[in-house]
């Protein structure tokens, strides 16, 4: 750590002890924007022996539980930091040199159990039905699902999950010690949008390194220092996959994707199907071949949003609508060489009134005989019935017969035969 970053810090720490509180909502608006004093501190954090690592941790406390919000988002960006170096020390068995972090943790975490007047939180989540439409999804989309669900909400039945109440704790174990760093994700995850850029980079650093440490990946990645393996809970693991796939979109697409390789290659080792089933799923989500540098800014999430007036009303089908179409093909005129031209194909309309000779459509030859066998029994009913015209009829019989006959050998007529 070079002087100039030291001294930035030692002044930091001495400028919040001289601040009346009536300037404290001044001085934390101003303290997001100072980019080398969090780049200062994230150098103070990662040196688990340094000098101005307690009073660092200390300040950051009297941060979070001041009540001023700004000020309490400026402590959580280091929190994905704080829990690597400490998961770091404690996979080295040197417990004695994390306890400011320790401190700092477990302060934040009994702060987060209870609310202003000391009860403790019971956080609950209401899990969206399928049945009703959201920018993610339609109902109508999903088909017989979309019943069930529909059938269910009718009669509420939602689902809520809850967490909590937590218990305080005092120190971090071995049997605590993921319980507690489960909720510190949470209440990080919770502040996503607040959280700048190099927050974000920490995050997917940190989730790389805990998962690969002490397995051959780690070699591949190149990460020096421990070696050891981390345990991780299953929990743990879809709190980190929670803040990856913000990352994806908000300008860190890169080293996302790298954290998201990391934590399926150690849930494949772990089997935990829950962070399985969740990076899955991110995976499975992700645009191919897009958004693949990581210094373009914010991105968001293109989704199709059904719109709220109906468009059905102006291109429904109706009988109305197929028979003026069926005029308007009628009334077309004869544009066989320019349609030609343009490589379009035109099917010839049919006249009932053609003379005989023309090729006849799919079905026309049929209904042709069965009109000549209509007409032929009508002459004969009409010949039987008139005694007078009976040498006339003998002569129109025969012409009806020789037509038939014609028909019949392949002779084929455009329309209806008329005698």
């Amino acid at each position: 750590m070079f002087t100039s970053e030291k001294g930035v810090v030692e002044e930091w720490l001495s400028e919040f002890k001289t601040l009346p509180e009536t300037s404290l909502p001044n001085y934390a608006t101003n303290l997001k924007d100072k980019s080398s004093l969090v780049s200062s501190l994230y150098k103070v954090i990662q040196e688990p022996q340094s000098e101005l690592l307690e009073p660092v941790c200390h300040q950051l406390f009297e941060f979070y539980r001041s009540g001023e919000e700004q000020l309490l988002r400026f402590t959580l960006q280091f929190l994905p930091e704080l829990i690597w170096c400490y998961l770091a020390v404690s996979a080295s068995r040197n417990v004695h040199s994390s306890g400011c972090i320790e401190a700092l943790l477990l302060g934040v975490y009994n702060l987060e159990i209870v609310d202003k007047q000391g009860h403790s939180k019971v956080l609950s989540f209401t899990i969206p039905s399928l049945s009703k439409p959201s920018v993610y999804h339609e109902p109508s989309s999903i088909g017989s699902m979309a019943l069930t669900e529909s059938a269910l909400s009718q009669h509420g039945l939602s689902k809520v999950v809850y967490s909590g109440p937590h218990p305080q704790r005092e120190m971090l174990t071995a049997q605590n010690r993921f319980e507690v760093l489960t909720f510190l994700l949470l209440c990080y995850n919770a502040a996503l949008t607040y959280m700048p850029s190099v927050s974000l980079q920490s995050l997917c650093h940190i989730c790389s390194r805990i998962c690969v440490c002490g397995y051959p990946r780690q070699h591949v990645r190149k990460y020096k220092g421990v070696s050891s393996r981390i345990p991780v809970s299953s929990e743990f693991m879809v709190q980190m996959l929670t803040g990856i796939y913000f990352a994806f979109y908000n300008g860190e697409w890169d080293l996302a994707q790298k954290a998201l390789d990391d934590i399926i290659y150690r849930a494949q080792l772990e089997l935990y199907p829950e962070p399985l089933l969740v990076a899955n799923a991110i995976k499975a989500s992700l645009p191919h071949g897009a958004m693949k540098s990581s210094k373009e800014g914010t991105r968001c999430i293109q989704v199709e949003i059904t719109p709220t007036s109906s468009r059905i009303s102006r291109n429904a089908v109706t009988s109305m609508s197929i028979r003026g179409h069926r005029w308007k093909r009628h009334e077309q005129p004869d544009n066989n060489n320019d349609t030609t031209e343009l490589g379009i194909l035109v099917i010839p309309e049919i006249s009932v009134t053609n003379v005989a000779g023309e090729r006849t459509g799919n079905g026309e030859k049929g209904r042709t005989l069965g009109e000549i066998d209509a007409q032929h029994m009508q002459g004969v009913q009409e010949t039987a019935t008139d005694p007078r015209t009976e040498s006339k009829g003998l002569p129109e019989i025969r012409r009806q017969k020789s037509v038939r006959k014609m028909m019949e050998d392949g002779v084929n007529s455009a329309g209806r035969v008329q005698f």
